[in-house]
């Protein structure tokens, strides 16, 4: 009997569809680079103060990605909120359609990336009840 070998597609842990070519998570591993790998990412946007590990580095490099870090601190610390000057250059490189397919992602992907998401989604007219509950998923 011959055994075909299938690849295993997993996405990162917060994995979500934002818009087209516009997709939201946290920090991939290496179980994950095949998934990310399909999506054709030409940017990452990253939002956590600290830089992504090696690992997403090297992926980043050997997928010619353009890694945006946003959330370099300055004097503070990583448990400070999302500023707003790093939510409007987020939304400058999600507006730019030339970046896109683009992740935005930070180590969880759910508080700075879910902030910069509904943010994005307060922009569509989406009402606070529709934003809150994607939010929490």
């Amino acid at each position: 009997m011959r055994r075909t070998a299938y690849q295993h597609y997993i996405p990162p842990v917060n994995f979500g569809y934002v818009e087209n070519d516009l997709y939201r998570c946290g920090q991939p591993n290496e179980l994950n680079f095949p998934f990310m790998e399909k999506l054709g990412l030409r940017c990452i946007v990253w939002l956590a103060p600290e830089e992504p590990n090696q690992n997403v580095m090297n992926f980043v490099d050997d997928q010619d990605i353009q890694l945006h870090h946003l959330g370099v601190l300055e004097g503070g610390n990583a448990s400070d909120p999302i500023t707003e000057d790093m939510i409007l250059e987020a939304f400058d490189l999600i507006l730019d359609k030339q970046n896109h397919p683009m992740a935005i992602m930070c180590n969880i992907g759910r508080h700075r990336t879910g902030t910069v998401v509904g943010c994005l989604r307060k922009l569509q007219r989406w009402n606070l009840a529709s934003i809150f509950e994607e939010y929490r998923r």
